[in-house]
């Protein structure tokens, strides 16, 4: 009897991989994110304001895709993702920066859209500022983080979602 659930707990498991139907929902992880690809240049990141929670896919070493759910904010044709707990210039212990880390290559899912980006650390600290400032406009959390001295806030980086390189 065990050996049966245990088979039937593996089929389900790899139909889910293959099929990519498990979603990110705030802290758990998913898999492929599923959306009408947009493939034309976005110049006014805008629209992503009227979303709370995006959706950003990595690509682990085993091939199968990685996505959770983040928070951005836009800047014209900038768009920005923060990833906290940026231990002295190291990427942190998350599995989806490592997985930026060795693959740049994301996919975003945004309103039921696809976009395919790269993702860029900011490490110019006016362009961080600026980024940080977009998102505290957005989010009451990053607000009050500008709101406490720099000895008190997270550790953090800035990634930068640019349109993927040929």
């Amino acid at each position: 009897m065990k050996t049966i659930v245990f088979q039937v707990g593996i089929a389900a498991l790899l139909i889910a991989i293959a099929t990519g139907c498990i979603d990110p929902k705030d802290r758990r992880p998913g898999l492929r994110l599923t959306g009408d690809l947009v493939n034309e240049e976005i110049d006014d990141w805008s629209f992503s304001d009227a979303h709370q929670e995006i959706y950003l896919e990595t690509q682990t070493a085993y091939l199968i895709p990685h996505s959770v759910t983040t928070v951005c904010a836009g800047l014209g044709e900038k768009l920005y993702v923060p990833t906290i707990y940026f231990e002295g210039g190291e990427w942190p212990d998350k599995f989806w920066n490592a997985n930026v880390e060795s693959d740049p290559q994301v996919r975003l899912e945004i309103g039921g859209k696809i976009y395919e980006r790269e993702a860029v650390v900011v490490e110019d600290p006016a362009e961080f500022q600026v980024a940080i400032q977009a998102l505290a406009a957005k989010y009451p959390f990053w607000k009050e983080q500008l709101s406490k001295p720099m000895s008190e806030r997270p550790d953090m980086a800035m990634v930068r979602l640019d349109p993927r390189s040929s």
